[in-house]
């Protein structure tokens, strides 16, 4: 059986396995422009995608692909197309079942291996890419596409554009699907702190703001009320969770928040611009992971069949992992030649069944089958017993704590080779009884020190600390900072200077290496510590008149729960004590401005700062710890009203500046009218120099 022309090879071993699939069989004579990559394995056996897995095809767009604008369609209803933007500021869709025939903005290739092939040229580039059902009259998905200045919505299958909408704030991130109580399907669009919704005729149906440029968006019922919930990434670090237009859950993370996958329950994942993925469940963090490149893409998708569904994860090195979203366990991996443009899903062999698609910037298409993988012990995934997972778990702590023991023995006698053995018991004894003191201060820093908060390590016996390795997302570069002190300076006490850049509760991951003076072999300890959220601030006994900012509130509770979330939430060196009225004072150590906050009798709470974004994170604080939902909030700040009138002043001015100088560009392209005339008419009479 002869291939066809298009098709650069077909293995023999799997040309069996070809045959027997009839999905694929209808695949082949529409789509000689695919490179199938099969393997031929036995029907008894049993897979599972544990360690790596074998593209079921791939395909080619023969264009390079911008990363984050890949999709995958049922444009007519029912068969599944690959829609991608494209660098050369169109957007290409491969369609393997398509009938040609329909004329319009998209053009379709003439040549046999291009026929599945057609651009939908765009006037400029290209920045979100996404698909979906738009219009609640028909089943047919529609193609949307942002760019920095307009909005438009495509419909592929009658090859006519549906709406065009010019968008200011440009178009940085999309979603289509319901939002709320309301059940018209709407194209979520996240630009330059805005937020809007248009529905299938181009009309603005939602708006909102947020804080920064929108990254990311998705769709998720996170509150599990039967409405979907609209989760935001932005640039300035943080997810916001949207209930229609209200925040209802917040979260500060380290970079830039460029991806998020909605998973079916009220899980979703998320990718940072420095290389991080991790899950979250509603307002808790499950688990994270940090890789020196850049995570492209992510995706939810139930890989091992188990009803669970896995984060899968394209990196900028071409790698693709799959990680259980429970736990951040790689339970496959791949790689690709190139760097990963976007991961999505799609029958698109038309078995019945959602196969994943992974796409590279160079626009090469992998489609990655569940069923395919290299397990071939007749055991099926999720199938092993419980006492198996506990036997393997008991075995990993008993070669630990043997190679604990090695360590401990390894050092007495490197230590004391001279002694005898029970000196050696008396050294491993120590050892053994060592432990690992931690301390959280404040240090207001001298000379060129500025102030900071101090966490000091020290041992309880002569055991010596050689080196400390601390691990603080957001606070240093690379989250990672190792202290290793000179042997002149090794002692049994440390101090490690933390400077933390966001008043945000941050996890302290510390390992210490611990040991005798001079031995070579030294015992890890592991132990975390949690800053409080507002540890950049000291608490001052220095009495003073309250800054003239101020936000206000009434609430219904004791001194004594004030007082608690101001011990839980500031740095104190002993927790506070109220009785009637509660007043606090502390000084920031980023800028020595003054905070303070007071408590009457009556259920007032006044908070006086300059700083605006400060006192709506303690209000935010606050409600969060009280479990309230609702807080009238009474705010004033003068300086930044002056500020803003001042910004305001400035805009008119500008506006008026612009009116000026097109009023002079007229009336200067009017005499250039006119000037030209003259010259035109001068030439023709000969009269050049007297003109």
């Amino acid at each position: 059986m002869g291939a066809s022309p298009c098709i650069p090879h077909l293995k023999s071993r799997s040309f069996d396995l070809l045959l027997k699939s009839p999905g694929l069989k209808r695949l082949l004579p529409k789509s000689p422009g695919l490179e199938l990559l099969l393997v031929n394995l036995p029907d008894t056996m049993s897979f599972s995608v544990d360690q790596m897995s074998v593209p079921v095809f791939t395909l080619s767009l023969g264009c390079r692909v911008l990363p984050g604008c890949v999709t995958v369609a049922k444009f007519d209803g029912s068969h599944c197309c690959i829609a991608a933007a494209t660098i050369a500021d169109k957007v290409v869709i491969h369609s393997p079942h398509h009938q040609n025939g329909l004329l319009g903005r998209v053009g379709f290739g003439s040549t046999q291996c291009t026929q599945e092939l057609s651009t939908l040229n765009m006037t400029q580039s290209v920045t979100a890419l996404c698909a979906g059902v738009l219009d609640p009259s028909t089943d047919k998905d529609l193609l949307v596409v942002g760019t920095a200045t307009s909005l438009l919505a495509y419909n592929v299958d009658t090859n006519m554009e549906l709406f065009y909408r010019e968008v200011p704030d440009g178009v940085g991130a999309m979603v289509i699907g319901k939002l709320g109580s309301d059940t018209t399907p709407l194209a979520l669009v996240g630009g330059n702190c805005s937020l809007q919704g248009f529905d299938c005729k181009g009309k603005d149906i939602f708006w909102s703001v947020t804080g920064d440029n929108v990254c990311s968006l998705t769709l998720l019922d996170f509150d599990q009320d039967g409405e979907n919930e609209l989760i935001v990434g932005s640039e300035d670090f943080d997810i916001r969770v949207f209930k229609e237009d209200h925040i209802i859950s917040e979260q500060t993370e380290t970079e830039a928040v460029t991806s998020l996958a909605a998973f079916s329950n009220s899980k979703f994942g998320y990718g940072l611009a420095n290389g991080t993925v991790g899950v979250y469940d509603k307002f808790q963090r499950l688990w994270r992971v940090k890789s020196k490149n850049r995570a492209m893409s992510i995706y939810a998708y139930d890989l091992d069949g188990d009803g669970v569904e896995e984060l899968i994860t394209g990196w900028s090195n071409g790698k693709i992992d799959a990680r259980s979203s429970r736990t951040g366990e790689v339970m496959f991996k791949d790689n690709l030649n190139h760097a990963v443009a976007g991961i999505t899903e799609g029958d698109y062999r038309m078995l019945g069944r959602s196969d994943l698609i992974c796409c590279s910037v160079e626009g090469e298409g992998y489609n990655m089958s569940g069923e395919v993988g290299i397990r071939t012990s007749g055991v099926g995934p999720g199938t092993l017993s419980v006492e198996q997972d506990n036997f393997r778990e008991i075995l990993s702590k008993k070669q630990t704590l043997l190679l604990e023991l090695r360590n401990y023995q390894g050092s007495a006698q490197f230590s004391n080779p001279a002694q005898g053995h029970t000196q050696d018991k008396q050294i491993i004894s120590q050892e053994a009884k060592t432990r690992l003191q931690t301390g959280i201060s404040i240090n207001m820093g001298k000379d060129h020190i500025p102030p900071h908060v101090e966490i000091t390590l020290s041992t309880n016996n002569d055991m010596i600390i050689r080196a400390v390795l601390v691990f603080a997302e957001g606070i240093f570069k690379g989250e990672t900072h190792v202290i290793h002190p000179k042997d002149s300076e090794v002692s049994s006490k440390l101090n490690v200077a933390l400077f933390p850049q966001k008043d945000v509760p941050i996890d302290i991951h510390i390992k210490s290496l611990v040991g005798c003076k001079g031995s070579q072999h030294y015992h890890v300890f592991e132990l975390t510590r949690q800053l409080p959220r507002f540890s950049m601030y000291t608490l001052t006994t220095e009495s003073s008149q309250p800054c003239d900012s101020f936000v206000s509130c009434f609430i219904n509770e004791r001194l004594q729960r004030i007082a608690m979330w101001l011990n839980q939430n500031f740095l104190l060196s002993e927790d506070l004590e109220v009785s009637f009225e509660l007043k606090v004072s502390f000084l920031s150590l980023r800028n020595n401005s003054e905070l303070t906050v007071t408590m009457f009798p009556d259920g007032r709470l006044v908070i006086n700062t300059e700083d605006i974004v400060l006192a709506g994170e303690l209000i935010q604080s606050l409600a969060a710890f009280l479990n309230l939902e609702h807080v009238q909030v009474v705010a004033g700040f003068p300086l930044q009203y002056r500020r803003l009138e001042e910004l305001m002043q400035k805009v008119i001015a500008l506006k008026e500046a612009r009116l000026r100088l097109g009023a002079e560009m007229a009336d200067h392209s009017g005499l250039i009218r006119s000037l030209v005339v003259r010259a035109e008419d001068a030439r023709m009479m000969d009269n050049i120099g007297k003109i």
